[in-house]
């Protein structure tokens, strides 16, 4: 290890900087976030007994010999100097750094891969919720309290593990640090009664790229995971490593659980205490039924949170290159379930049916046939383009394109999952399309399929 890594306190202790330069405005930001008493002169100004009394100095100069000045005059008053972009001159190093004070994060490569420690900076800022600061803040004010009550630092341990992964943590990250406090208190004095939670996320479309980011912070936090069958393998590897995984997926022509049942077993964990996610495809409150399960939830007073998610059809038409609205194409788009019984009349056909708007049907394929005929007879021309998007935003993501009066046969043996899409902003799938290989598109060829 050839630097120890060191969080030192700088609040009203002198520092210098020597130059003027950008790299050392950024400096100073820093520097001066922490409190120091920032001296600042110029190459031309410095003089060596400047460094008497500061208890560390930074070279910013474009000058090497004056830098190579600093750097002895420095050490030979046994003061920390860090000379800029020169790591040998350098007795201590600026970190990478993620700010969610009072905790912070130093990241350090010794000087030798300095856009590494920055690359593991950013991929750390996506990971850490802005609310970790007051999080770690309201927990400082309680620590003394929690030292009467609990006694042993294995009991204290315990405490905060289940705190920082639970409903207070939650609370937290929403703003509702009243509330947090309160949890915080009734896990205290009252263990056996406090509950967990359930979070509802949306986890995409399937390309884990796409799940949000408080997504991802809130199934690294979670003790048991219900999970569909639309969420990807990827999203689910994001999981937290020890969390229970359980699917209750449903698919047509297969055993799948009851929405009831599911909801039970919602419940019951997060009244056992656990921090419980319901993982669902694209977003939950969208063809999700997203919203009877939180219904459940509230009948049971179980307190619970909503993550939303990307939408399968605002994602896939994107990775398919058809923009949902054009001006040129369509002024409006619709969103609609496939999903329905075929002796009801679920939609105002005749409103769906007008051109220039796109319409995003889901589940629709086993109802390609009606919603085809449907359309026609209330008014879309049969020659309106669409297209049938399955598996969209995965690796193999397939795309077939044709006509109204094509849609039965285009349908008929799509990959599941997949999302239709009708109107003339289909046409745009040819110029636009950059996410699939183009052995995954394929124009429908009518002179082979007998439409009569």
């Amino acid at each position: 290890m050839d630097y120890l890594p060191l969080f030192a306190s700088l609040k009203d202790r002198p520092v210098l900087v020597v130059g003027t330069g950008e790299i050392a405005e950024r400096k100073m930001v820093f520097l001066r976030r922490a409190g120091a008493r920032v001296q600042v002169v110029t190459g031309e100004a410095f003089d060596e007994s400047q460094l008497d009394h500061v208890v560390l100095a930074i070279a910013a100069t474009e000058d090497r010999t004056l830098n190579r000045r600093i750097f002895e005059a420095a050490n030979a008053r046994h003061r920390l100097v860090n000379v800029v972009d020169d790591q040998p001159l350098c007795s201590f190093i600026f970190p990478s750094i993620v700010d969610r004070s009072p905790l912070l994060v130093a990241i350090s490569s010794g000087g030798n891969a300095p856009v590494l420690a920055r690359l593991l900076r950013e991929k750390l800022e996506a990971l850490l919720p802005v609310s970790l600061g007051r999080m770690a803040e309201v927990a400082g004010g309680f620590r003394e309290r929690l030292k009467t009550h609990l006694t042993t630092t294995v009991e204290r341990r315990r405490f905060w593990e289940k705190a920082f992964r639970g409903r207070f943590a939650s609370l937290m990250a929403a703003g509702n640090e009243a509330e947090a406090a309160n949890v915080l208190e009734q896990s205290l004095t009252a263990p056996d009664k406090a509950q967990g939670e359930i979070i509802l996320v949306g986890a995409g479309p399937g390309d884990a790229g796409l799940l949000t980011l408080r997504g991802l912070q809130v199934i690294q936090q979670a003790d048991v995971v219900f999970y569909d069958h639309l969420v990807s393998d990827g999203v689910r590897e994001l999981i937290r490593r020890d969390a229970e995984q359980i699917c209750v997926g449903k698919r047509a022509g297969e055993h799948s659980v009851p929405q009831h049942d599911t909801n039970q077993m919602l419940i019951a964990a997060a009244k056992a205490g656990k921090t419980v996610v319901r993982l669902k495809g694209g977003d939950p409150f969208i063809f999700g039924r997203g919203g009877e399960e939180l219904q459940a939830a509230a009948e049971a007073g179980v307190p619970f949170q909503v993550v939303p998610g990307i939408t399968a059809a605002s994602a896939v038409t994107a990775y398919a290159g058809i923009p949902l609205t054009h001006r040129d194409y369509a002024q409006s788009v619709t969103f609609v379930t496939g999903h329905y019984k075929a002796d009801s009349t679920p939609f105002d056909w005749s409103h769906l049916a007008q051109s220039r708007q796109t319409l995003a049907i889901y589940m629709g394929t086993m109802k390609a046939a009606d919603i085809s005929q449907q359309l026609i007879r209330h008014g879309r021309d049969k020659a309106t383009p669409v297209a049938v998007i399955s598996r969209g935003t995965r690796i193999d993501q397939h795309v077939a394109t044709g006509t109204l009066e094509q849609l039965e046969n285009l349908a008929k043996n799509a990959p599941m999952p997949a999302l239709i899409v009708v109107g003339e902003v289909v046409e745009l799938h040819q110029t636009l399309a950059w996410f699939q290989n183009p052995t995954n598109s394929e124009a429908f060829d009518s002179s082979v399929v007998n439409l009569a």
